[in-house]
């Protein structure tokens, strides 16, 4: 059995850079499964609109099941189902078939994204809580990155298919250490799921409503931004694929990481110096904090989002999209904190699980179709400014507003 949490923390996390590989490893090589199976800009996007249905429709059902029953379980059979799935859609020979098999990553991955963040929040200490999430969403600009670079590298010497076959498979293997994990004690619910109960509960609490509007907002931009970035350097900057995806991936992991961390740092920091070193409880001022925190990034980001679309060199792009996603990825742990900490524990993975709900069916599930649909009529820098204007948004929802109680006084 798994027991230490470092080791338990180490597992997830390899596994959500695995995540992350396989959904990314699609947009490294779009443009060459275009000129293959003769997919326009829409479709190119459909692709991860498809994905996104199959995830946010079961994440729902993962959550109310994760409340109530081992979570590991889940976790393992989620791992198994996206990297199947991955192999799959190197096998698809026609648009349909690629569809499928992405709709499945989506449900598999469902599955993990919810769980996982749950597994970690009750293994770490208070004072650690931002720090191990910070380390488990590390592994997402990681991820991200490995995608393109893997499939960059591996489509330019044996084809778009073999990048798949090579991100899905180490998933099947890894995912048998998940029933190892020994996971912490807890009083499961023996109340039947009732989603509607739980999301009229969570809809009524208002911290984590404003963080879930602004993280949509924030997710309609980021998913097309990583879905686009190597189509658009492509295109505008007629750069070759692999060397996109190399600079891009470069360029992601490195300002994306530090970032996460440097934002899971000052998350703990700031909690410490609301509650006191050793707090056990979490305050609406420590979510109001962790709220700031994010809507700085998006603020910071909005601006150098629109400059990197308008840059006349790729050189110029490469140079602001460093600083972008830099301030972008500070909210990846604070904001992931605050759906944890707004809500009662006992609707700890049903929150994680609407979250994600939301930001799908509200953000990134329609921002790569509209870019594409937008790209096949107008210049692809055209097409990409609806994204800076989502980030700005953010930033205003996510700016913390004073408790009612102050405003009367």
């Amino acid at each position: 059995m798994i027991r230490r949490p470092g080791a338990i923390l180490a597992l997830l996390t390899g596994l959500n850079l695995l995540n992350y590989l396989d959904r990314l490893v699609v947009s490294a090589v779009l443009p060459k499964i275009q000129d293959d199976l003769g997919l326009s800009n829409f479709m190119g996007g459909f692709l991860a609109t498809v994905f996104l249905l199959g995830y946010f429709a079961t994440a729902p059902v993962f959550g109310a099941l994760g409340d109530r029953m081992q979570r590991k379980w889940l976790i393992a059979l989620g791992v198994i189902v996206w990297s199947a799935a991955t192999i799959a859609s190197g096998l698809a020979t026609t648009a349909t078939q690629l569809l499928v098999a992405r709709a499945f990553v989506g449900i598999g991955e469902a599955s993990y994204a919810t769980l996982a963040p749950t597994i970690i929040d009750d293994i770490s200490a208070p004072e650690r809580k931002g720090r191990n999430l910070a380390y488990f969403y590390g592994a997402t600009p990681f991820g991200a990155a490995l995608g393109y670079l893997v499939g960059g590298f591996v489509e330019a010497r044996w084809g778009w298919r073999s990048a798949f076959f090579v991100a899905g498979g180490p998933g099947l293997l890894i995912a048998l250490f998940c029933l190892a994990i020994a996971e912490p004690e807890r009083t499961f619910s023996s109340v039947k799921p009732d989603l509607k109960k739980d999301l009229r509960t969570l809809a009524r609490t208002a911290l984590y409503r404003q963080g879930v509007l602004g993280y949509c907002a924030y997710t309609f931009a980021i998913g097309a931004f990583s879905y686009w970035a190597p189509k658009f350097l492509y295109a505008r900057y007629h750069l070759a694929l692999d060397v996109a995806n190399f600079r891009f991936g470069l360029i992601t992991v490195v300002a994306g990481v530090i970032a996460t961390f440097l934002g899971g740092f000052w998350a703990d920091r700031m909690r410490r110096g609301i509650t006191g070193s050793g707090a056990v409880t979490e305050s609406g001022d420590v979510v109001r904090g962790l709220l700031r925190i994010c809507a700085i990034g998006s603020a910071v980001g909005a601006p150098l989002a629109l400059a990197c679309f308008l840059s006349p060199s790729s050189g110029i792009f490469f140079v602001l999209v460093f600083f972008c996603i830099f301030a972008l990825f500070l909210s990846t742990s604070p904001i992931n904190a605050v759906v944890l900490s707004a809500v009662p524990p006992g609707l700890r993975a049903s929150a994680m699980a609407i979250s994600i709900l939301a930001i799908h069916l509200l953000g990134d599930l329609w921002s790569p179709m509209l870019v594409g649909a937008l790209a096949d009529r107008v210049p692809f820098e055209l097409a990409m400014m609806l994204l800076p204007v989502a980030i700005a948004v953010s930033a205003l929802v996510w700016w913390p507003r004073r408790p009612r109680a102050a405003k009367e006084a």
